[in-house]
């Protein structure tokens, strides 16, 4: 995957846990066509570029924390 594509997924990988549509780390995989460990160093660098992505356990979903 190039740093284009790559940047773009991250992108909307952001787009849908902002949309509240970002379930599974494995559905993504899957929409992806990757692993499971490549969506989890996505979700970890968005989390480096300032991102507050939490998991809910209850609602068993990904979801952007707003900022106090």
């Amino acid at each position: 995957m190039d740093y284009r594509s790559y940047e773009k997924r991250l992108d909307y990988i952001l787009e849908l846990i902002i949309k509240n549509r970002f379930r599974t780390v494995e559905d993504a995989a899957v929409r992806f066509g990757c692993s499971t460990r490549t969506i989890k160093r996505m979700l970890n660098h968005l989390r480096d570029r300032g991102h507050d992505i939490q998991y809910d356990r209850l609602q068993k979903k990904y979801f952007l924390k707003e900022k106090e």
